[in-house]
């Protein structure tokens, strides 16, 4: 694993390249096709300059070259899109989103076992998960994931391995992966340094993959393209050198928490089902019965891939297990949602749901939606920026949902607690 940069540098357009081409000069890639798993637009990351880098390293040696966007579950990009993305079109070079809709897009690899699940997600799983990948990941002799690491509320930190899955992924670990981060938590998991539960649940599914595996990750300035790290070797070993990294780079802590924030989510988030970091990134830092506002006048939607969110809504994690059996045959994936958005709070039949903070859209989303959501409404046109950002008990956050603001000091890891006994049974 190579590393350059750091939390305070900006590396320069040559040092970009040099490092590109060092890294791939290294690998045995004559004649053999290539496949880079690339970030979609929800991702701060310079991907035209690094495709353009990538394509000139590649271009003359391989056999064939394929960007393939990992959406997870998001909407696909257009024709026209996919070429600004990438900064082509690059001759020799077809890139593709992964269609995560279509049955035949994916291969199977096998099965993590029961026992193995239990194990990996510390008994809260007992659960046998089938493994499959898009087949452009297997079809191709090598594979290389390129892509920016962030604190992330599923996993802990996203890049390396979590491009493959959830990427790249078939539902089936979608589905769990997001459900055991869900159960320990978003505000638990987020930023937390190391090998996270949810995190040794998808490094053990990539293992299955046959390729030959290379990540190229990086740590960008949110809402920029400037690169302060790059990295590239074993998705494993340059991940980890990337998160030490965003941990220096994307974390804000207080002393104290706040009344009161408002996020200001940028138009790369075109629904609430991505806006939605814009909570999980302030919700550590507000006080108990406090607000998260989040504006976003440009969203008009809760969520264009998965409407079922509408009818279940938003809740906290308990409401879902003290009643499990009114849920467990939904997209486990959808019902993490839920409740990363929703946020820390409490559920018994004798008092109901009762939530931490209120979590208030300030969106174009109609009012009768988003109350039927279980989510506060407030007109985006009664925002008035300026008195937020006077008010002292007020964070506003520009750009949110890359940054992680958290209460304290020193970045250090945290215990993730033991939600009861195991709900999930083959």
């Amino acid at each position: 694993m190579t590393l350059i940069g750091g939390p305070d540098v900006e590396l320069d357009d040559a040092q970009v390249a040099a490092f590109v081409r060092a890294s791939l000069d290294g690998l045995d890639l004559d004649g053999r096709s290539v496949c880079l798993v690339i970030p979609d637009a929800t991702r701060s990351c310079p991907l035209p300059r690094l495709v353009r880098e990538i394509h000139a390293a590649l271009v003359d040696r391989v056999s064939s070259m394929t960007a393939l966007v990992a959406l997870g579950t998001h909407a696909a990009l257009s024709e026209e899109q996919l070429d600004v993305h990438v900064g082509g079109p690059h001759p020799g070079l077809v890139v593709a989103n992964h269609a995560w809709w279509e049955p035949e897009t994916f291969v199977s690899l096998g099965s993590i076992g029961a026992d193995r699940v239990r194990q990996l997600s510390d008994g809260r799983l007992d659960q046998a998960v089938e493994v499959r990948i898009n087949r452009h990941v297997v079809e191709s002799d090598v594979v290389v994931v390129v892509g920016p690491v962030f604190p992330h509320e599923v996993v802990g930190f996203s890049g390396g391995n979590k491009y493959f899955f959830p990427g790249v992924a078939g539902p089936e670990v979608i589905d769990l992966s997001h459900w055991l981060g869900a159960l320990i938590s978003s505000v638990e998991i987020i930023g937390t340094p190391g090998t996270t539960p949810v995190r040794a649940l998808i490094d053990e599914a990539a293992a299955m993959i046959p390729t030959e595996r290379h990540a190229l990750c990086l740590v960008v300035t949110s809402g920029s393209g400037t690169l302060r790290a790059m990295s590239f070797g074993a998705p494993e070993d340059a991940w980890a050198a990337c998160a030490a990294v965003s941990a220096r780079t994307h974390i804000r802590h207080l002393d104290r928490p706040v009344r009161r924030v408002v996020s200001l989510v940028p138009e790369k988030y075109d629904d609430m089902w991505t806006a939605a970091k814009g909570f999980y990134k302030v919700e550590p830092v507000v006080a108990d019965g406090g607000e998260v506002i989040i504006y976003a006048p440009h969203i008009t939607q809760i969520s264009a891939m998965h409407p079922e969110i509408n009818d279940i809504g938003y809740h906290c994690r308990d409401y879902f297990t003290a009643q499990w059996e009114r849920f467990s045959h939904l997209h486990w994936g959808v019902l993490a949602h839920s409740t990363h958005l929703r946020g820390a709070g409490t559920y018994d039949a004798e008092h109901g749901e009762r939530l931490r903070v209120t979590v208030t859209l300030a969106t174009g989303i109609p009012e009768a939606v988003v109350r039927a959501a279980n989510l506060n409404h407030l007109d985006p046109a009664e925002v008035d920026l300026a008195a937020y950002g006077a008010d002292p008990e007020t964070l506003v956050v520009p750009q949110a949902g890359e940054v992680l603001f958290r209460l304290g000091g020193a970045v250090e890891p945290r215990t993730t607690s033991r939600v009861g006994s195991t709900i999930a049974r083959s």
